[in-house]
């Protein structure tokens, strides 16, 4: 073997067994998949909030008199595509947060002292054999080792190139559509405040329910109504937004990671 090797090898065998005993990237990636995670939360908490309120909405019927003619309807039912759309978000938001923390528990399962210690007869045995063997390593040696490396360390490495990659290009989307999916739902609470003063506890739903009651009386259905569909639709756009972020970082990016850590330590086994 060429002497630059022989150096070599020890060094690398002792950054990765110190790595795995140590654990740095294991506290690193925890840290970032359970801000993921409350991440993933809070835009399920407010997909169902704005869910709520549109549901309030659609099960209220209105009494109206036109031309001393009494009418009711329940105008609430033409936002049945968007409340559609949100309660689709409502579940993929829970499988997000379900994936961060999935993550969570394997970095856990990962970091156990079991799977170090293996990692080590393993990472031994392997450079005692390139160092000190008279042929090369069998190929199944090679890559046991490199499942294992796999096992400990994909998953912590993942975490943080996919956070990384939230960092850097999506961090400021999310922040800007999260704050708008917020205010719509604001925006659909407030149009619930009829001219009286509500009281201090009512609820958000509460006072939807109020305002279709009372519109009939002293409200413009149509205007209120198209108010209502506005506000819920402005959501839309931010929905979409927020789908395509967690997605990113809960399926496309982590398995684009996983693709390239393979395919590169297939390379440096070989």
């Amino acid at each position: 073997m060429k002497a630059h090797l022989r150096w070599l090898l020890p060094l690398a065998a002792i950054l990765v067994l110190g790595l795995a005993w140590l654990g740095p990237v294991d506290k690193l990636a925890d840290a970032q998949s359970e801000a993921g995670l409350k991440r993933a939360l809070a835009t399920f908490a407010a997909a169902r909030v704005l869910n709520g309120v549109i549901s309030v909405a659609q099960g209220t019927e209105v009494a109206v008199e036109p031309g001393g003619v009494g009418v009711t309807f329940a105008p609430g039912q033409v936002l049945d595509p968007i409340n559609d759309l949100i309660e689709q978000f409502s579940t993929l938001m829970l499988t997000a947060s379900v994936s961060f923390g999935v993550q969570k528990a394997l970095v856990l399962i990962g970091g156990h002292w079991a799977v170090s210690a293996l990692l080590t007869v393993l990472v031994l045995s392997w450079v005692g054999w390139r160092l000190f063997g008279r042929s090369l390593p069998p190929n199944s040696l090679g890559r046991a080792l490199l499942l294992l490396i796999l096992v400990r360390f994909a998953v912590p490495m993942v975490a943080l190139g996919s956070d990384g990659a939230y960092r850097l290009f999506l961090a400021e989307r999310y922040e800007s559509s999260q704050a708008a999916l917020t205010l719509s739902t604001t925006e659909v609470g407030e149009l619930g405040r009829s001219p009286s003063t509500p009281p201090a506890d009512e609820s958000v739903g509460a006072r939807v329910q109020r305002w279709w009651t009372e519109t009939g009386e002293t409200f413009d259905v149509s205007d209120r109504l198209d108010a209502l569909k506005e506000a819920a639709a402005r959501a839309t756009e931010h929905i979409v937004e927020l789908i395509v972020i967690f997605l990113l970082q809960t399926l496309i990016v982590p398995t684009a990671l996983l693709w390239a850590l393979w395919r590169g330590g297939l390379r440096l086994i070989g």
